[in-house]
């Protein structure tokens, strides 16, 4: 069960990063080369930027990509001394398509 539960964990823990990622807000090339500095925000919240929202197909195609990409790292691995990890990322992938199977489920909308 422990191992399940750090497989679950880890899974997790990168698919919210990754949902997090594609929440921030986009970052234009004037962005990226700033302006003067006496024409730079200043104050409380200045350089505050609104987040992007994610609708629920949106993270329905960021947890089933983290899940195809740990099936396909999985898949890569085919020496017995990568066994263990192949496993992780198979049961990571098995989490995170549970997680789907769920949501997919009648009375679960």
């Amino acid at each position: 069960m422990r191992a399940r539960d750090k497989a679950a964990v880890s899974a997790l823990r990168s698919t919210l990063a990754a949902l997090d990622n594609a929440e921030a807000a986009p970052v234009t090339e004037a962005d990226l080369r700033g302006v003067a500095l006496e024409q730079s925000p200043v104050g409380a919240g200045a350089t505050e930027a609104a987040r992007q929202e994610l609708s629920e197909r949106g993270v329905t195609e960021i947890v089933r990509a983290e899940a195809g990409e740990r099936l396909a790292a999985a898949a890569g691995l085919t020496s017995p001394a990568h066994a263990d990890r192949a496993a992780r990322l198979r049961a990571e992938a098995a989490v995170l398509l549970r997680f789907l199977d769920d949501q997919d489920t009648p009375g679960n909308a």
